[in-house]
């Protein structure tokens, strides 16, 4: 019998990844598209929807509820299980640390309440639900992440531009990594709770240490800045997403990490990508030294 995925979102960072990764399992992938297709008709045929829905933060408050609402609606009809991509910000700032299945939601700010709500929505309507939850992103294709529009655009020139403070933990997960995980939770959900949150550990780094990780993936010597916050302070009255910007701020100088411990009891054998190789997917290619110039810079420094 086949299995049938609904991908919302799929020209998405995360919609994108979880159609490639459900298609290479096996998974008869469908796409859903806002401008032919309904939700109701959509969800026919279908075991399990990826919710990767997500607008703009300054539409969050006026549209996340509404949207995640169809998309409860639409699965309790075909019984579908949903996974939805979650974040770190329901935990709010000033509660740093490991982040387990048993930490509170405590987070007060626009952006977080909207995720605490939304997750709590899940959680009571019935409808099998994995929260598969994640720090930032890294993507194996420019996709407006901060890591590729700000952190490694001079990646070329060495140069790597870091948002907070340089050595404080922070959570990363590689989206290919990330989206597997949800084929084979997706895959076992007949064995799963109905509601699961499920933190992805993916990468633990302080900004020194993903400089130092990006030398050994890109083979060249890295120089890190700290990122000017000036310009978007500025932008704030007239630019609609600075003022969510800077509300999550807090997360580049919190310490912070996601810990394993559910995906491991539930995933035992799931292999994450070496953090260096996964660097080395996310850069912009012109980053990646090639050998002959490591071999010309490495005879001219002996020169």
């Amino acid at each position: 019998m086949s299995k049938t995925v609904l991908i919302l979102g799929a020209s998405g960072r995360f919609g994108r990844n979880a159609a490639e990764q459900f298609d290479r399992a096996g998974w008869v992938v469908r796409n859903f598209d806002r401008k032919s297709d309904t939700l109701r008709q959509a969800v026919h045929g279908v075991q399990v929807i990826v919710n990767a829905w997500n607008p703009e933060y300054y539409d969050w408050e006026q549209q996340v509820p509404g949207l995640h609402a169809e998309v409860i609606a639409a699965a309790k009809t075909v019984d579908a299980t949903v996974i939805v991509p979650g974040n770190v910000y329901v935990y709010g700032e000033g509660h740093g640390g490991t982040w387990d299945v048993t930490t509170p939601h405590r987070a007060t700010n626009k952006l977080g309440q909207v995720r605490r709500n939304m997750e709590a929505a899940y959680r009571d309507s019935g409808v099998q639900t994995i929260i598969l939850r994640a720090g930032d992103f890294l993507d194996t294709e420019a996709s407006g992440n901060w890591f590729d529009m700000i952190m490694a655009p001079k990646m070329a020139k060495g140069r790597f531009v870091y948002p907070g403070a340089t050595d404080v933990d922070h959570a990363w997960a590689f989206l290919p990594d990330l989206c597997r995980a949800a084929v084979m939770l997706a895959e076992k959900r007949d064995t799963l709770n109905r509601f699961e949150d499920v933190p992805f550990p993916g990468y633990t780094l302080t900004g020194a240490q993903m400089a130092d990780r990006l030398e050994a993936a890109t083979g060249r010597s890295v120089t890190l800045k700290m990122m000017n916050w000036l310009p978007i302070r500025i932008a704030r009255p007239f630019w609609k997403p600075a003022p969510y910007i800077l509300e999550m701020r807090y997360l580049w100088n919190m310490p912070h990490r996601l810990s394993g411990a559910r995906l491991e009891a539930l995933l035992p054998n799931f292999v994450h990508t070496p953090v260096e190789a996964a660097l080395a997917r996310s850069v912009p290619s012109a980053a990646l030294m090639h050998p002959l110039d490591q071999k010309l810079m490495s005879t001219q420094t002996s020169l």
